[in-house]
């Protein structure tokens, strides 16, 4: 199982929060942290409307993207950090001046967000780094993905596919868990899920379903200001997090032969029974149901599971309270 905590712009255009950001997600047992690299100029115009409007500072979506830059030092300097505290660095660029960026701050994979999927411009200059690439999926048709897929599949660049749904945050009824499981079969390339829902569950149940990529949002607290705030998981959340899907994922790994319950033979003479009576009986007493009780452990009687072969049967010998049904005391 490999686990990014998405960081995009929490920050706030920040870089000392950039970096607490890396130091505290480091503490969680995360694999990697996942940048935005935003270069107004190179992706958007004063005509980009807000996808939500809320920022009070911004005038334009132009000048926020413009607020959340850091420089080609300020990159590289967020790259070493993130390998000197075992993060894998990964970014999202949104323009092609963007990856020249990244290439020089030395990153490790990039991610592709929703809605440059079908960015060809973009993509063609990603794979033209070689690096591993992750799709995610949020706004694309099977018919929009499989042009993309078939784009990186013939680059012969290592690439994974996740389901996300772009919505902040997700709904129960918009996780589309079914559909990690129809991504495996279709594009036969390791599936994940980038997640929106601020549930520590959602995650736990599509590492269940197979997702062995997953993708979440970081916030330090659910009161900061951001448009990602609402779908983002806290700290201490994701710790619980990495905790719950490093568990399912091992025994995703082990899978139990029920067939097979030789490992409880000690255990099971301890818990399970024997038939005894459950009242003094003389000799010759034809044995009813209400005769009888089921007592541990097992071995010192007939097995209760057996007790339809005693019932309408006679007790060889008179029987005390609560002694145990042998072969030996009936006829």
């Amino acid at each position: 199982m490999y686990t990014i905590v998405e960081i995009g712009q929490a920050h706030d255009g920040s870089l000392g929060m950039l970096h607490a950001y890396i130091d505290a997600v480091a503490t969680t047992g995360v694999n990697a942290i996942k940048f935005q690299t935003h270069i107004a100029q190179a992706e958007s115009s004063i005509h980009e409307p807000f996808r939500i409007q809320f920022s009070k500072q911004d005038i334009t979506r132009y000048d926020y993207w413009k607020r959340m830059e850091f420089s080609q030092e300020q990159w590289i300097d967020i790259a070493e950090h993130c390998a000197a505290v075992g993060l894998d660095f990964i970014s999202s660029p949104f323009s092609n001046a963007a990856v020249d960026v990244l290439e020089k701050a030395g990153v490790v994979s990039y991610k592709v967000g929703s809605g440059e999927v079908n960015n060809h411009l973009l993509l063609e200059k990603i794979i033209a780094t070689g690096k591993p690439i992750i799709i995610s999926s949020g706004m694309s048709s099977y018919e929009e993905l499989d042009e993309t897929v078939a784009i990186l599949k013939n680059s012969g660049v290592p690439f994974s596919v996740l389901q996300c749904t772009t919505s902040y945050p997700t709904e129960p009824e918009q996780y589309g868990l079914n559909v990690i499981a129809e991504l495996k079969q279709r594009y036969q390339v390791p599936v994940g899920f980038s997640d929106h829902s601020a549930q520590i569950a959602t995650g736990i149940a599509a590492t269940a379903l197979g997702a062995e990529i997953l993708e979440f949002h970081a916030v330090f607290d659910k009161a900061m200001f951001g448009p990602d705030v609402s779908s983002s998981l806290t700290i201490p959340e994701i710790k619980e997090l990495v905790k719950g899907v490093t568990a399912i994922h091992h025994a995703l790994k082990h899978p139990v032969d029920k067939s097979n319950n030789s490992a409880f033979a000690k255990v099971k003479k301890i818990f399970e029974k024997s038939l005894a009576v459950n009242k003094k009986l003389p000799k010759g007493h034809i044995i009813t149901f209400e005769d009888l009780e089921a007592k541990k452990p097992k071995g010192y009687g007939i097995l209760a599971s057996e007790y339809k072969n005693v019932i309408g049967k006679k007790v060889s010998k008179d029987m005390v309270a609560w002694e145990f049904l042998t072969d030996e005391t009936i006829e």
